[in-house]
């Protein structure tokens, strides 16, 4: 009777690496095919449904906490390298179909169009100083820069002894800048939700958003949250001195850095049980720091503590008005053919920014999510109550909230995902070629 051996047992494929392979391959082989493995398993397990998905066994947990984030990182950072070449390649679309000068031959300079707008400013600033010449501010044809706080241009600088062209060294800080902001949004998304999905989805959620092309330029957004985002996760985990730290630096870039500060301390407030943890208490202080140190340099000048605020009166009509005065004055700049098209069609962005930011406040609230409440709340203040709207698409970026919300959302609702890449999509192409063509875009 002939005997029958026992039928190897095929691995799977992802784990057969090749030969000679490093430790570090291996590694990165052994950690896909257990996510793999781990998700396999769900859906061959007994439908224990929760909430809508399968429950999660305390063994395949545990190896996804341990395994995952790394994979999970790796993930991020290919998607974010995709939209960056996305938009590189509509960058260079518009070199070709927008030139100044619609009979010429040639195209424009290949960074022309990053250099629009407030790069201007901030150029300015690196290269000359606030107020070249001491002569003053309030000669004829001043630009306002002080508006402008120092952080972004004095990194520009610094980086500019490296990198000689101006325009790529404010490009390379938004890059580098960016793959940071988007590693720390998918671990504060994966803070507040279970699934391995959550930091992905919240990422692609706002790299695919209709400002998204600030992100690349060389513009603040991308830097303020390379700071704000781990600021807020070191607050969770209760480190203060960190998150204390990384939000002073914050309030160098953007004034929305106090912002961050305020939620921070309400966090502190809620979460600070023990006296120990009171000790923590003057860091929260720190954040102040810097926008008192620029208020004092301006005075020094031009003889005016609020000097940076000024500017901003004069140069973009952000004098105080009340809320209900500003929405009348957006709408009619939208919709009473006042201005030209492309002014009406961002005024109308505006609307349709505000309208979103006052809903997710309401959500956040009703959430008892009261930092991020606040954090958003105060922004939608500060931009609302100018004598019209101006730049609150491009604040949504800064709004994190928002993103971890979609990405839960669409996770429990997987058609959202359809539906807003369907619709935020056309409308980021939009934006970048307006912002790349050297119109107006909020």
């Amino acid at each position: 009777m002939p005997v029958l051996s026992p039928r190897p047992r095929r691995k799977h494929p992802s784990l057969a690496a090749a030969p000679g392979a490093g430790p570090q391959r291996r590694a990165a082989v052994d950690a896909t095919a257990v996510v793999d493995a781990t998700a396999a398993a769900d859906a061959a397990a007994p439908a224990d449904v929760v909430g809508g998905s399968r429950a999660t066994r305390p063994w395949q947990e545990a190896l996804r906490r341990r395994l995952l984030p790394g994979y999970a990182d790796r993930e991020v950072l290919w998607l974010y390298l995709l939209t960056r070449l996305g938009i590189w390649t509509t960058a260079y679309c518009a070199r070709w179909l927008f030139p100044g000068d619609r009979t010429t031959h040639h195209a424009a300079a290949f960074l022309a169009p990053w250099q629009q707008w407030d790069w201007g400013h901030f150029l300015h600033i690196a290269r000359d100083g606030y107020f070249p010449g001491e002569d003053g501010p309030w000669r004829n044809g001043w630009d306002n820069r002080e508006a402008f706080f120092p952080g972004f241009p004095l990194l520009l600088r610094v980086v500019h002894s490296v990198v000689p062209h101006w325009a790529t060294a404010g490009l390379l800080i938004s890059f580098v800048s960016g793959a940071v902001a988007v590693l720390a949004l998918a671990r504060v998304a994966r803070l507040h939700l279970p699934d391995g999905r959550a930091g992905q989805r919240a990422v692609l959620f706002l790299l695919v958003s209709p400002c998204a092309i600030f992100l690349a330029a060389g513009y603040t957004e991308a830097l303020f949250l390379a700071l704000a985002l781990p600021a807020w996760l070191a607050a969770q985990r209760q480190h203060w001195p960190a998150a204390a730290g990384l939000a002073a630096l914050a309030t160098t870039v953007r004034v929305s850095g106090l912002f961050l500060a305020a939620a921070l301390a309400v966090h502190f407030a809620l979460t600070a049980r023990t006296r120990r943890q009171w000790r923590a208490l003057p860091w929260l202080a720190l954040p102040a720091l810097p926008p008192v140190l620029y208020s004092g340099y301006l005075r020094l000048h031009t003889g005016d503590w609020m000097a940076w605020k000024h500017a901003e009166e004069r140069g973009w009509y952000r004098d105080f008005h009340a809320p209900w005065e500003a929405w009348q004055h957006t709408w009619h700049a939208a919709f009473a053919e006042s201005l030209p098209t492309g002014y009406a069609l961002m005024s109308q962005a505006e609307l349709l920014a505000m309208t979103v930011g006052l809903l997710l406040v309401g959500v956040l609230a009703r959430r008892r999510r009261w930092p991020e409440a606040v954090y958003v709340g105060l922004s939608l203040w500060a931009l609302g109550t100018s004598y019209w709207y101006t730049s609150i698409p491009r604040a949504t970026l800064l709004w994190w909230p928002l993103w971890v919300l979609l990405a839960a959302w669409s996770l429990r609702t997987p058609r959202v995902k359809t539906v807003y890449l369907c619709l935020a999509g056309p409308l980021m192409t939009v934006f970048a070629l307006t912002f790349l063509s050297g119109r107006w875009a909020g």
